[in-house]
């Protein structure tokens, strides 16, 4: 360990510092100097102090560094100053490591007047232990400042050091003075350290910020220890260093962790962005919005430049506005996004430059804004997103070692960035050509129909969930839903093949849905023998504007879910087939339901029922009484609001397609009626 051996320079004993097994001198203080007068460094402590040593024993110096046991010596006699006249001093000797070399601390205290006086040694030599144990502490540390406290921690002595770093003088210091250099936040913890360390009568080490003499804090770690004598504590030495370099270095380190750790599972965009967010305040930032460009496929930047942030993140009490904003070509936002760097404003509070602060964030909060920043954030050789952070009130703005972390934050989750970015990308266009693959419900008189395709936010491809409906030449409707195996473009493939087939199937010729089930999954087993899949086909018609009937069959689906309008929801669970895929040329049931006036029928996929690790009827249990709910609910809401209200895990694509009755069948007889009341 190094120490800075000028904090000895004020001490009232002497104080040498020797290396090397020839105890070469690299120190000594100027009580010392005082004492024997300047002695050239560098020298062996033979040829050092050769002309005052008396004996010119040396051997205690070879003794101590030996056996690394304390020294200590009364009364060894020398000569400096009148000729002839002979002096003593008290020594004592400790071993300490230097630079990796083995080496000597050595305390002088001159006796001459003592022993002249005939005074008993033993008050001068326990001050002149304690002294070397004092200082044998404080060279190993490495320290801007030494102090020395009374028992309960008051400062009793000078200290250059500190004055140097703080800028207190020694009026202002002393006693508990130190105290106010202490940055506010820091100083109960402080004392309740120092409480503890006397309590327990331990050494003490705690790290807390100090007001220098620039302005500014700087953090510090503060290092003490007892000195006891006769079973006390007669005062407190100890050694302070600044360490604000070491501090920020762990504090950055452990925010890239922190940012690594917090989306290294997210494939979501909103959720990447967000946990980023996350991370930057309150640990860098007050405030920050996280910007997705919308020319993140490398296209140029146009004006006017428009954005929406996908994270905002504002202090208490103030209120976020996530719109879409409007940036002309001066703004910080566009400037950043065409030079690639961060452009960095600091300012008089609540002054912000045009362009600066944008409006995601309410006047209050702009009120109170110190500084700001905006980062590009390059994925993949893009500019995909800026992050705009605002720092507000009493904290100290936003400087360029925060701006370097912040950077540094965005390249630490460049891979989760990248990957959350591709797949929004990836996902946006499976889910355009999902859609496309799934046509509009057609326009039936009487009848409303409604459908919805909800694709998983965990997965990018493609799925095999599709819906189908259309009128067949008779006027009757075909209603169908169904899931292929699988989440890729291979079963979107498989689907689509699949559901043109049950087309045609369907279109030309009129039996029972499970014969043309049967027809399919033979063309299925033949098309596509790796593949399996389920389905639900059904024909709704109305028959001489009587009662509406369901023709339906289920091929290992979940089964149909009608709602009356008075919110009675029950499943329509006949006609249970194999799923598709399997047993070739076997018959395959139908069966007919009918239809009460206002009722809604809903066919949908898996995912909006399981849940994994959940059991199946619990979530058929939970759609049956949400849809019971919304009974009389338009049907547009009807669906929309299943979607949103069920703790769906979003792992599976959704597709659902909804069918609500008219009001009143025209025409009924007394066969009807009590189905279809006039």
């Amino acid at each position: 360990m190094c120490a800075d051996l000028n904090a000895f320079d004020v001490l009232p004993v002497g104080v040498l510092v020797t290396v090397g097994s020839d105890h070469r001198l690299i120190y000594s203080n100027y009580a010392y100097q005082e004492m024997v007068g300047h002695r050239e460094h560098g020298a062996p402590i033979r040829e050092a102090l050769g002309d005052v040593c008396v004996d010119g024993d040396f051997t205690l110096f070879d003794r101590a560094l030996e056996t690394g046991e304390a020294v200590t010596v009364d009364e060894i006699p020398f000569e400096y100053g009148e000729p002839g006249r002979r002096r003593f001093a008290s020594v004592g000797m400790s071993k300490i490591m230097w630079d990796g070399e083995e080496g000597l601390l050595i305390v002088v205290q001159e006796v001459t007047q003592r022993i002249a006086s005939e005074r008993p040694p033993s008050s001068v030599a326990g001050q002149q232990q304690r002294f070397l144990q004092r200082y044998r502490s404080l060279v190993q540390l490495q320290t801007d400042a030494v102090w020395v406290s009374d028992p309960m921690g008051r400062v009793r002595e000078p200290s250059a050091g500190w004055q140097r770093l703080t800028g207190q003088p020694w009026e202002e210091y002393r006693g508990d003075g130190w105290l106010n250099a202490v940055y506010p936040d820091d100083r109960e913890p402080a004392i309740e350290v120092w409480a503890r360390a006397v309590e327990q009568r331990d050494n003490l080490n705690q790290v807390y910020r100090v007001r220098t003499s620039g302005g500014g804090y700087r953090h510090v770690r503060v290092r003490g220890m007892p000195i006891i004598e006769g079973g006390e504590i007669v005062e407190w030495v100890g050694a302070i260093a600044d360490i604000e370099q070491e501090w920020q270095e762990e504090q950055h380190r452990l925010l890239l962790d922190q940012v690594a750790a917090v989306t290294v599972n997210l494939a979501d965009l909103d959720e990447v962005l967000r946990a980023l967010a996350e991370v930057i305040v309150p640990n860098l930032a007050d405030g920050c919005g996280i910007y997705v460009l919308p020319e993140f496929e490398d296209q140029p930047i146009s004006m006017p430049f428009m954005a929406t942030p996908m994270a905002i993140i504002v202090p208490a009490g103030a209120r976020p506005f996530p719109r879409q904003e409007v940036f002309d070509s001066n703004s910080d936002l566009v400037t950043a996004v065409r030079t690639r760097r961060p452009i960095a404003r600091m300012y008089p509070e609540g002054n912000p430059p045009p362009g600066s602060v944008p409006l995601t964030i309410n006047g209050d909060l702009v009120a109170e804004v110190n500084s700001s920043t905006m980062v590009p954030v390059v994925v993949d050789g893009v500019v995909a997103a800026v992050v705009h952070a605002v720092v507000v009130g009493d904290r100290e703005p936003l400087s360029v070692a925060d701006i370097e972390l912040l950077g540094r934050m965005l390249d630490h989750a460049h891979p989760h960035l990248s990957n959350a970015m591709r797949f929004q990308r990836t996902q946006g266009v499976a889910l355009a050509l999902q859609k496309y693959l799934l046509p509009d419900p057609p326009r039936v008189p009487d009848l409303e129909i409604t459908a919805r395709y909800s694709a998983s936010a965990t997965a990018a491809e493609i799925g095999g969930d599709w819906y189908d409906s259309f009128v067949l030449p008779d006027g009757s409707m075909v209603l169908t839903i169904g899931d292929m195996a699988g989440h890729d473009l291979t079963a979107a493939v498989t689907m689509s093949q699949v559901r043109n087939a049950l087309r045609g199937l369907a279109i030309d010729r009129r039996e029972p849905p499970g014969d043309i089930l049967r027809r399919l999954n033979i063309a299925t087993e033949t098309l596509y023998p790796e593949d399996t899949g389920t389905c639900i086909l059904a024909r709704l018609e109305n028959p001489d504007n009587r009662a509406w009937r369901l023709h339906y069959s289920v091929a290992g689906h979940p089964p149909p879910l009608l709602v009356t309008q008075d919110g009675e929801a029950h499943y329509l669970e006949d006609a249970v087939n194999p799923l598709l895929g399997v047993g070739y040329d076997m018959p395959r049931a139908s069966t007919v339901a009918t239809l009460p006036p206002r009722s809604t029928l809903l066919l949908y996929t898996d995912g909006l029922v399981e849940v994994p690790g959940e059991h199946l009827d619990l979530g058929l249990e939970r759609l049956r009484r949400a849809a019971s709910s919304l009974a009389r609910a338009p049907l547009d809401a009807f669906c929309d609001e299943l979607l949103s209200r069920l703790p769906m895990p979003r792992k599976d694509d959704i597709a659902v397609i909804a069918v609500r009755l008219p009001p009143s069948c025209p025409g009924t007889d007394s066969v009807t009626a009590a189905v279809c009341p006039g």
